[in-house]
């Protein structure tokens, strides 16, 4: 389905969460069968040759799509909370908002120096919340196998950012300019 038109199905709210922001919503996409599965099978398809063997994404939209890509490429998938969510020992990674610091954890043993990890989430905005989560994946001595993305506001140029920490492919089906 890589001719979906995606954004048929993205809205565009203005002023919210505060004024001058303008919000971009993926639930009628992802309440769309066709449209779900357009973004699923876009991101699997472009990494299935990438040897990934688990699929991280972030608290809570970074769920919504990376669980349904690992189920799609047939590998495990990572959750990465917010910190106090995950009831047994986790390993975390503080980092940098524009008014102050936040973190996300993983379990200790959800990966292994053996695996080869790819970041899935619906939106790649500043590219923070990404590289926290390369910086958590240096940290079990992980390959990455690339980042893939719902939607990347070109805009802020994440991949700026993303490349300070690393030089796997930066993959979105739809791009914000």
């Amino acid at each position: 389905m890589a001719d979906y038109d995606y954004e048929k199905l993205i809205y565009s709210i203005p002023d919210y969460p505060e004024p001058g922001v303008i919000f971009k919503d993926i639930t009628p996409l992802i309440a769309d069968p066709e449209g779900f599965q357009a973004v699923v099978d876009g991101i699997a398809e472009h990494f299935k040759d990438a040897g990934v063997t688990k699929v991280m994404g972030a608290e809570a939209r970074g769920f919504m799509v990376g669980a349904p890509v690992a189920y799609k490429l047939g590998v495990g998938f990572v959750p990465a909370r917010k910190p106090g969510k995950l009831p047994r020992e986790v390993v975390s990674e503080e980092y940098e908002l524009e008014y102050g610091t936040d973190k996300i954890e993983v379990h200790a043993d959800a990966l292994t120096k053996d695996d080869v990890v790819l970041l899935v989430d619906d939106l790649v905005a500043t590219g923070g919340t990404a590289v926290a989560q390369i910086h958590l994946i240096e940290k079990f001595g992980c390959k990455i196998a690339g980042l893939g993305f719902l939607m990347e506001l070109d805009f802020l140029n994440p991949r700026d950012l993303i490349a300070t920490a690393t030089d796997a492919e930066v993959f979105s089906l739809v791009h914000v300019k």
